[in-house]
């Protein structure tokens, strides 16, 4: 059963009433270590005031900057974004462990936070003790610790370890161990930042059962992951901060596709800068004297991304839309270009120019070559440009690979280039598998089903 399915099975309404989190203008300012002041004493700071008064820009690394939103008893609440974009550092200034720069945070009911891997273990007492210890510091008597104790061992399955000292822990103990001690403080807000991809996959299977009959139970959850799918099937609404800065905040499928399509945007921009990077250097100049295949055998024992004679080359590869424009991301149906430009080092009358698509994973979706089409090469020399056209690319929504090839009839390789592109498709409903048919539903008989609102318009940015 998926997140979404449980989600819709087991939690109830969220509630209307007074928010469990409030964040208003939340801003997080770091000092920039500026050359030469790393070695300064408490004394010289204080005398010039450096310590208290207020940081310019040039001072300062923005950790995060005007954020603001309200999460409501019993939702699921989640951070998104690329590494160092404030998710972790929002976290901590909530559950108290940091102090804003400028903005307020309230938060209404005790609150557990399982946020660094280990944080609060002593490494040379028993996991024993530091149940009690971890406990105590998030607001547990020693009766009630008492009463748990052996429920919060069972939920870790730590049973032959807690005697242990816990520096003999795995990391995926240590989390086993922290948030089996969390979830039974009986918390109004749980925060956890990205530690159920730690343990192992049982364990993270009975983490998401305990979120969930806390979130049914009407407990609210603030939750840091880069798992996109772990987040949609999961929280009620997401937040997405891109360097500390908050672009999106609302239905999770809206603002995963909207971050999606941001990361896919600068993948984009980064190709651009590889091929300009390409021509510049021009890759047919053979600088050292060597010949086209002494050069393509160093390329292939060095990667095993590209390979070949290089008697015909791969000059760059653009993915173009309808317009014409260069583009690298899509949405499931609209027409795409493969623009290849290619050269010949020499005259070649054996040719073939081939495109094949797969997921990250190695799923192959699609493959073609001018040969399987029909065509029959008869001579290719200078420099050439072909385009593989879809009217509509049926796609599934999800990151793909393009592998651009040119090369004889009989597969000799002249220039084989793997994931050379990666490209987003996105989709407005999302599916299963990677291939998205033009297909409707009809029903008859005895069944009314009514049009759902799936499809609404996308909510603001905040």
């Amino acid at each position: 059963m998926s997140g979404a399915d449980l989600k819709g099975r087991l939690r109830g309404p969220v509630s209307d009433g007074a928010p469990a989190i409030t964040v208003s203008g939340l801003s997080k300012l770091y000092r920039r270590s500026a050359p030469g002041n790393h070695l300064r004493t408490l004394k010289s700071a204080l005398l010039d005031r450096s310590l208290v008064a207020g940081l310019t820009p040039e001072e300062s690394i923005a950790a995060l900057s005007d954020v603001s939103f309200t999460v409501a008893r019993g939702e699921a609440f989640g951070l998104i974004g690329g590494n160092g974009s404030g998710k972790s550092t929002l976290l901590k200034i909530v559950a108290g462990i940091l102090k804003p720069s400028r903005g307020t945070v309230v938060v209404d009911g005790r609150v557990s936070a399982l946020i660094e891997l280990g944080a609060g273990f002593h490494p040379e007492i028993s996991g024993r003790e530091n149940v009690y210890i971890n406990a105590a510091v998030l607001g547990l008597t020693r009766a009630e610790v008492d009463q748990r104790f052996d429920s919060i061992v069972e939920f870790s399955g730590l049973e032959d370890f807690i005697d242990e000292p816990v520096k003999n822990y795995s990391s995926g103990m240590y989390v086993r161990l922290g948030f089996a001690v969390a979830v039974h403080t009986d918390p109004d807000v749980l925060l956890v930042d990205e530690v159920l991809s730690v343990g192992d996959e049982a364990f993270a299977h009975r983490g998401l059962r305990r979120i969930e009959e806390m979130l049914a139970a009407g407990k609210t959850l603030l939750l840091v992951s880069h798992s996109l799918g772990l987040m949609e099937g999961l929280c009620d609404r997401l937040l997405w901060l891109d360097h500390g800065v908050p672009m999106r905040i609302g239905e999770p499928r809206r603002v995963i596709d909207a971050y999606r399509l941001a990361v896919a945007e600068e993948e984009g921009r980064e190709h651009q800068r590889d091929q300009r990077r390409e021509q510049i250097e021009d890759p047919r100049a053979d600088k050292a004297g060597k010949s086209g295949e002494e050069r393509g055998a160093e390329a292939a024992a060095a990667s095993n991304t590209r390979w070949g004679s290089r008697e015909a080359e791969i000059a760059g590869v653009r993915l173009l839309a309808a317009d014409g424009a260069e583009r690298y991301v899509f949405a499931s149906g609209d027409p795409l270009a493969v623009e290849i430009r290619a050269a010949a080092r020499q005259p070649l009358d054996d040719v073939v120019f081939g495109v094949a698509i797969a997921t990250p994973r190695g799923v192959e979706c699609f493959g073609s070559n001018t040969d399987v089409a029909g065509f029959v090469s008869r001579r290719f020399a200078g420099e050439a440009t072909v385009h593989l056209r879809f009217d509509a690319l049926r796609l599934a929504a999800g990151e793909y690979l393009l592998d651009v090839a040119v090369h004889a009839r009989d597969g000799k390789p002249y220039d084989y280039r793997r994931g050379l592109v990666a490209f987003t498709v996105t989709e407005e409903r999302p599916g299963v598998g990677v291939y998205a048919p033009e297909h409707r539903w009809e029903i008859a008989g005895g069944l009314e089903l009514a049009l759902g609102s799936k499809a609404g318009p996308p909510e603001g940015a905040p």
